[in-house]
């Protein structure tokens, strides 16, 4: 008895959690008829689930969340085969209504994502980012067919072309980061994009950043990191 006490309890902790909830993502993966969409995020450094729902002959799904205040998260598909990898969307979601559309066959690549006002600000900054990403590709090509003729002027030009590609996209960050500084997206791109720059770049930011920012959970976040890594640098 006691133990079914507990189970009641416990469904009733989870039922009102559904009720409450206050972030709604929904969508549709063309082309899915069996799989698992997880909607998760990250805490205390690791990745945990908010809501899944198991999909068969269905391609519609609808997953909530409770949230404080905007962040990121990520859709993944279980296309229930081991030997597959499981996809993983980010997405940045605010109160409200999130809508995600896909399909099976490329998952990540298709989606369109439309919500809050800063998953439009990371649309923006992912849609130039991936130009820096195409040119990378080429580069890191045209050096390593440079590698196999074993022509060395042209292997010196394109790790100098990567070098400053490298160097053009943390600016590109930290200009994008400090033009909209009154946005959650400036300090998750300091920590996810370019935790690695330059201290200065990352100063940059947070010095940049609205009161209202900085008092967020990414401002603080950041605010954090930087503290540490100055203390390691000394």
């Amino acid at each position: 008895m006691k133990k079914l006490a507990v189970l009641l309890i416990a469904f009733m902790a989870f039922s009102c959690g559904k009720e409450n909830h206050n972030l709604t993502v929904k969508g549709h993966v063309k082309g899915l008829k069996k799989g698992t969409v997880y909607l998760e995020r990250a805490q205390d450094s690791i990745l945990v689930i908010a809501d899944s729902l198991a999909l068969t002959g269905n391609s519609d799904f609808e997953l909530h969340a409770n949230i404080d205040e905007p962040e990121a998260f990520y859709l993944r598909l279980d296309r229930n085969n081991t030997n597959e990898k499981q996809d993983k969307i980010v997405f940045f979601a605010d109160k409200g209504m999130t809508e995600i559309n896909t399909t099976l066959k490329n998952f990540v690549f298709d989606a369109t994502i439309t919500g809050s006002k800063q998953q439009t600000l990371y649309n923006e900054y992912l849609t130039v980012l991936n130009r820096f990403g195409d040119r990378n590709l080429d580069l890191i090509k045209e050096n390593l067919e440079a590698k196999q003729m074993g022509d060395s002027a042209k292997i010196a030009s394109s790790e100098r072309a990567l070098t400053s590609l490298l160097k053009s996209k943390y600016l590109y960050t930290v200009n994008f980061a400090v033009t909209n500084n009154d946005s959650e997206i400036s300090p998750y791109l300091a920590l996810t994009e370019i935790y690695d720059a330059q201290t200065k770049w990352l100063d940059t930011i947070n010095n940049a950043l609205t009161p209202r920012i900085k008092n967020s959970m990414y401002g603080k976040t950041l605010q954090n990191f930087l503290e540490e890594r100055k203390a390691s640098e000394e």
